[in-house]
């Protein structure tokens, strides 16, 4: 199989909170609309917010979206109203993660890669 795009599909209870919440609160860049849906920019990739859905999130699906500083981050999203569901620490494999959630309760961890994590390591360097 070739895989030549890909992007994450949402389907909120209430459409236009949760396009509201990623265009506005989390400021993420709009790649294109179209009736009935908005696709986001997310990195190296896209997130599609489109349709209605009746369930909401579920336990076993979250975003993760690497930040460039995540104290820098979750001040600037307090200041935007935006609820930390758990504050930023390291986790046991070295990274710093916080979470947050969307309207529809989809977790979303907020990843900084600290110095000298494998991450950050250059194959490419002998």
């Amino acid at each position: 199989m070739e895989i030549l795009s890909s992007r994450v599909l949402l389907k909120p209870k209430d459409p236009a909170v949760t396009t509201a919440f990623y265009r506005d609160v989390l400021g993420l860049a709009i790649y294109r609309e179209f009736p009935g849906g908005t696709v986001f920019f997310l990195g190296q990739g896209l997130l599609e917010v489109v349709g209605r859905g009746e369930a909401g999130a579920g336990p076993d699906v979250a975003l993760w979206l690497q930040v460039r500083d995540l104290p820098a981050t979750l001040a600037e999203l307090c200041s935007r109203g935006v609820a930390i569901e758990r504050d930023a620490r390291r986790e046991p494999w070295g990274l710093d993660e916080a979470w947050i959630v969307d309207p529809d309760g989809t977790r979303i961890v907020l990843v900084e890669i600290p110095e000298g994590h494998p991450l950050r390591t250059d194959a490419r360097t002998p």
